[in-house]
């Protein structure tokens, strides 16, 4: 009878060689993700001193190929510890991606509400409802400006400065609401 090694159910194998593939990849972006840590969360990571000097070692390189290289070699120096010496590491670029989602969202309904003050003349007043605190006299002559640059293509200095007052008129009513 012709067996193959995976037909002893009582013997442990290991990972495949396609998951340790995996898995390695994985380090290997880890290892990416955290040479472009800055120096102040790097330390708050608290990984092992090794890492951490492979990772200074990391960051001097500037040329392509050798960067390539000695982030491979990051990898697997990181390899060398057990996974859970990186969940620290793991923890803070999550936090990371969630706040950083989270401020692209804000930005997107900034641009939002901005694209509809242009198109709507009643967003005005949902805005002046929304934000008792903003300059109304200020907020309508930018959007008559903006909408003039708009049909008379000129740059848009209006229109950027539509959303700079939306974003510091939206960053004082969170802090109003956070004291």
């Amino acid at each position: 009878m012709n067996r193959t090694y995976t037909d002893n159910p009582e013997h442990d194998y290991g990972p495949t060689r396609t998951q340790q593939r995996r898995d390695a990849l994985a380090v290997l972006a880890l290892a990416m993700q955290l040479v472009e840590l800055p120096p102040s969360k790097l330390a708050r990571a608290n990984l092992p001193e090794d890492v951490v000097r492979e990772v200074e070692n990391t960051r001097r390189i500037t040329a392509h190929v050798a960067r390539k290289r000695q982030l491979g070699f990051l990898a697997k120096v990181m390899r060398r510890h057990e996974d859970d010496a990186y969940d620290g590491l793991r923890t803070l670029l999550g936090e990371n991606r969630e706040q950083l989602r989270k401020e692209t969202a804000a930005m997107h309904r900034l641009e939002a509400l901005r694209d509809r003050l242009l198109q709507d003349e009643n967003a005005l007043q949902e805005l002046i409802d929304q934000y008792p605190s903003i300059d109304r006299q200020h907020v309508r002559s930018l959007v008559r400006q903006a909408r003039v640059e708009r049909d008379g293509n000129k740059p848009p200095r209006a229109y950027r400065e539509i959303f700079q007052l939306l974003k510091q008129v939206s960053a004082e009513t969170e802090t109003d609401e956070d004291a």
